[in-house]
């Protein structure tokens, strides 16, 4: 089971790229924390539909969920329609 802690500290992971995506009309959103610590995210908005973007931004937010949340695994990102 994933701890309180550890999802707190990827949602505030996920607010501290939150600006960023929506200056661009993005969003994201944390669909899941597997018991493996595999976090998987949502690009929403614009982020969702621009392969370049997505690229760009899921760096940034693997670096920032890895920052406050260094026991997480990997970090999977799904575009809006996936």
């Amino acid at each position: 089971m994933v701890s309180d802690e550890l999802r707190q500290k990827v949602n505030t992971a996920i607010e501290s790229m939150r600006p960023y995506m929506q200056s661009d009309g993005g969003d994201l959103e944390l669909e899941s924390i597997s018991d493996d610590l595999v976090v998987t995210v949502r690009f929403l908005g614009s982020c969702g539909s621009c392969p370049y973007s997505s690229m760009t931004l899921h760096n940034g937010v693997v670096q920032a969920i890895m920052h406050y949340a260094p026991d997480v695994k990997k970090v999977v990102a799904l575009r809006e329609n996936e």
